[in-house]
C-alpha cells in the first residue's frame, strides 16, 4: 500500500450520492463559480466534490492529483495554496465539468476517485486505479469516466476509499477494487478489477461504504455488514473480519445505516426515529453515556427522534424531522457545533439556525431533551431522496 493510502482509508467521507443540495430556503443553490446551476445532488469525497446538475451534467471541484475530477489532466485547473509554500497542489476551486458529456443519474465522489451511473444502468468512473477500484478491468488511471467493465443495469453506485460498489433496481450489491479486509464482501481478500457479486444472495433497500467496512439493510429492516471489524463495527457480537454479510445481531428494525468514516463505528435509524449505535466509542461517539466499546448495538441515550444519523471519524450526527441537528462524541475541533471544545457522550444541540433545547442534563450522562423551535424555521436543511432505488449513504 503506497504512503498516505492508510491515512486516506481513515479519512475517506462517506459518500452523499442522491442527496439534494439545499439552501436556507431549500432550494437547490449553486457553489460559487457555477451561477445559474441548478443542482440535483452533491456528493463529498476525501478532499474534493461532485455534483449533478437537473439536466444529468455532473462536475466536480477540489483536489485534482489523480484526475479524480474527471476534466481529462491531473496539473489543475489551477493550483490551491497550502500551508507549505513550496508545495503545490493542482485543484479546481469552482466547479468544473466532467469530460464525455455523459448524462449521470447519479454520482459519488470517494476518495481519490469517483463514480457516476446513467439513466439506461451503465456505470462509469474515473481518477487513481492502484487498486482496481474504477472496475474497468486495469489498474490504469483515468483522468475521464471509464466504463465499469459489467453488463449489470445498476441503479446506483457508490465511490469509497479502495474499493467501489454497485447496486441494482432490485437491491443485488455489486463491489470492486481492494479487498484485503473482505470489503468486496465475496468470501475472499482477492482484489477485483471488475465487478463480483457481494456473498449471501442478499437484496438491500439502502447500503453504504466506509473505508474498510461496508453495510446494508433489507426492506424488512435487518441490517448486515461486513469487511474490518477491530472495533466491533460489524455489529455481530464479535471483533471478527467477516468477509461476508453477517446479520447485526439486534432485534432492531433498521430504517437506514451510517457507517464510521475512521475508527469503526457505525450506527442506524429506526422507522421510529430511534437512533442506535456500536463499535469504537473512545470519545462517546456511540452517545450511550459511555466510552465503552460496544459489539452490539446500543440505543442513544436521547429522547430526540431523529430521521437521520451521520457517523463521522470520532463523532456522530443526527437530524430531526424539524430540522435540527444533534451531535455528540469527540470535540476537539468543534465538530460537535456547540459552541464548545468539549466531548459529549449524548447527543447535544448544534444550535445555528434552531433554539436550543430547553432542557438538558449532563453532557456525560443520559439525556431527556425537550426540543424547542425558533419561530422562523430555519436551521440544516434536511436532504431528501430524489429516486425509490437501493441509495449508497
Amino acid at each position: 500500500m503506497r504512503q498516505g493510502h492508510l491515512r486516506r482509508a481513515l479519512l475517506t467521507l462517506a459518500s452523499l450520492a442522491g442527496f439534494i443540495g439545499c439552501g436556507g430556503d431549500g432550494a437547490p443553490t449553486s457553489p460559487p463559480g457555477a451561477t445559474g446551476v441548478a443542482w440535483a445532488a452533491v456528493s463529498a469525497g476525501f478532499e474534493h466534490t461532485c455534483g449533478l446538475t437537473t439536466a444529468g451534467a455532473a462536475y466536480c471541484w477540489g483536489y485534482n492529483v489523480y484526475g479524480q475530477l474527471g476534466v481529462g489532466t491531473t496539473t489543475g485547473p489551477e493550483s490551491c495554496p497550502t500551508a507549505n509554500p513550496d508545495v503545490t497542489v493542482y485543484c479546481s476551486l469552482a466547479p468544473a465539468p466532467v469530460a464525455g458529456g455523459i448524462a449521470f443519474a447519479a454520482v459519488s465522489a470517494g476518495a481519490e476517485h469517483s463514480c457516476g451511473v446513467t439513466a439506461a444502468g451503465a456505470a462509469y468512473c474515473w481518477g487513481y486505479n492502484y487498486d482496481g477500484k474504477l472496475g474497468d478491468g486495469t489498474t490504469t488511471q483515468r483522468l475521464t469516466p471509464v466504463r465499469v467493465a459489467s453488463d449489470v443495469r445498476f441503479a446506483t453506485v457508490g465511490a469509497g476509499n479502495t474499493h467501489s460498489c454497485g447496486v441494482t433496481d432490485a437491491g443485488v450489491m455489486y463491489c470492486w477494487g481492494f479487498n484485503g479486509v473482505g470489503e468486496v464482501g465475496d468470501g475472499t481478500t482477492t482484489k477485483h478489477l471488475t465487478p463480483v457479486l457481494a456473498a449471501g444472495g442478499l437484496n438491500f433497500a439502502a447500503v453504504g461504504l466506509s473505508a474498510a467496512h461496508n453495510c446494508g439493510v433489507t426492506a424488512a429492516g435487518a441490517a448486515y455488514c461486513w469487511g474490518s471489524n477491530s472495533e466491533g463495527e460489524l455489529g455481530d457480537g464479535t471483533t471478527t473480519q467477516r468477509l461476508t454479510p453477517v446479520l447485526v445481531a439486534s432485534n432492531v428494525r433498521f430504517a437506514a445505516l451510517a457507517r464510521g468514516i475512521a475508527n469503526g463505528h457505525t450506527c442506524g435509524v429506526t422507522a421510529a426515529g430511534a437512533a442506535y449505535c456500536w463499535g469504537s466509542n473512545r470519545t462517546g461517539q456511540l452517545g450511550d453515556g459511555t466510552t465503552t466499546q460496544r459489539l452490539t448495538p446500543v440505543p442513544v441515550a436521547s429522547s430526540v427522534r431523529f430521521t437521520a444519523v451521520s457517523a463521522g471519524s470520532f463523532h456522530t450526527c443526527g437530524l430531526t424531522a424539524a430540522g435540527a441537528a444533534y451531535c455528540w462524541g469527540g470535540n476537539g475541533a468543534g465538530q460537535l457545533g456547540d459552541g464548545t471544545g468539549t466531548d459529549s457522550f449524548v447527543p447535544v444541540p448544534s444550535p445555528a439556525g434552531r433554539t436550543p433545547p430547553s432542557e438538558q442534563t449532563s453532557r456525560h450522562g443520559p439525556s431527556h431533551v425537550r426540543v424547542t423551535h425558533n419561530a422562523h424555521g430555519g436551521g440544516p436543511c434536511i436532504p431528501e431522496r430524489q429516486h425509490s432505488s437501493p441509495l449508497f449513504a
